[in-house]
């Protein structure tokens, strides 16, 4: 099996030759750790994507305020301004476009992508070059999650509760957005599409069942419908306890989860989606294990996600990330541990 077949058996529940692995090269892992991150990545080349040498960042003083310490702002095209204090740690919304929700309806939002001109003969260009080797997932956006970057998280919530004119409106242009998203990777030719929403604390969703299959469900529905049709993987990341949703997630479409594995119990959780044909991608514990833990602790935990999510038999693949604060000699533990199982 090349790496695009070997994705696509373990995505569809089918026996993969080895465990596929893949990577998200974020900067911090580089900062962190420089050159020797490169090396360690180099020897286990992941399925997803071309493992290339990474740059390591270099951050000029502009970037450090008075005494010392990482600041930066940047705004982006929905016109948040961002915050960022951690370097590669998520910023918190410093400006918000609709922190007024009634200018909802003189917001201009953002175009979404078309499937015409220069950009998408590119973008068509690359998909195939890229899915000569490789899978190929197309990133679509999220909805939760934009709609708290946007307005307040309270008021998010409080809308939905109370079903206001203005939260739907909102949230019909941003579902609009995103299928769009998933229309121009269909046109690409694509493997999947991949979404992402945070619906969970580290115990239990933050809206109830009902509510979020009143508000959301038929949303997600009509935002993964042109992938569904097209016979495309559906790749959703959800952070939390989400558990009770898990369902109508692979009823909407979804194909595969990335959950936060430590909110779960992992054999409860490996059932479930087995009996679902919901494939998972497994990303060892990083708030504790990988940060806190040893490197024995990063082998053992490693090795009973393989075992708990019966890996070599398909429906699921290794994922990796070196978040800020990883000690190397985990990151080494975990790349070499998932080496040795291949």
């Amino acid at each position: 099996m090349n790496s695009r077949e070997r994705a696509a058996a373990a995505m569809r529940y089918q026996k993969p030759d080895k465990v596929p692995v893949e990577y998200l090269c974020t900067p911090v892992g580089f900062y962190e750790h420089g050159e020797k991150l490169n090396d360690l990545y180099a020897t286990m080349p992941g399925d997803f994507g071309p493992t290339e040498r990474k740059p390591i960042p270099v951050l000029g003083p502009e970037l450090f305020d008075k005494e010392g310490k990482y600041h930066e702002f940047r705004r982006d095209g929905w016109g948040i301004l961002w915050e960022y204090r951690i370097y590669g740690v998520a910023g918190i919304p410093f400006e918000r476009p609709l922190a007024d929700l009634s200018k909802v309806y003189d917001y201009k939002f953002p175009d979404p992508p078309k499937a015409v001109g220069e950009q998408f003969e590119k973008d068509f260009a690359a998909g195939i070059a890229h899915r000569e080797h490789y899978y190929h997932q197309s990133h679509a956006g999220s909805l939760f999650e934009l709609m708290r970057e946007m307005c307040h998280d309270e008021d998010v919530y409080c809308e939905i509760a109370e079903d206001t004119k203005e939260i739907n409106f909102l949230a019909d242009k941003l579902s609009e957005y995103a299928r769009a998203r998933v229309e121009y990777a269909v046109a690409l030719g694509a493997d999947g599409v991949s979404f992402g929403d945070d619906y969970g604390t580290e115990r239990a969703l933050i809206l109830s069942p009902e509510m979020w299959r009143s508000f959301f469900k038929p949303r997600l529905k009509y935002i993964f419908e042109p992938a569904v049709k097209a016979g495309m993987t559906v790749h959703f990341h959800s952070c939390g306890q989400i558990r009770a949703i898990i369902e109508d997630l692979a009823d909407v479409g979804a194909t595969s989860i990335w959950p936060q594995l430590p909110a779960y119990d992992m054999a409860d959780l490996a059932a479930l989606c087995r009996s679902l044909k919901l494939a998972v991608a497994i990303h060892t514990d990083r708030a504790n294990t990988m940060t806190f833990g040893t490197p024995q602790q990063v082998r053992d935990l490693v090795k009973r996600e393989y075992e708990t999510f019966k890996m070599a038999d398909g429906g699921s693949w290794f994922y990796i990330e070196a978040d800020n604060g990883f000690p190397y000699e985990n990151l080494e533990a975990l790349v070499n541990t998932v080496h040795e199982i291949r």
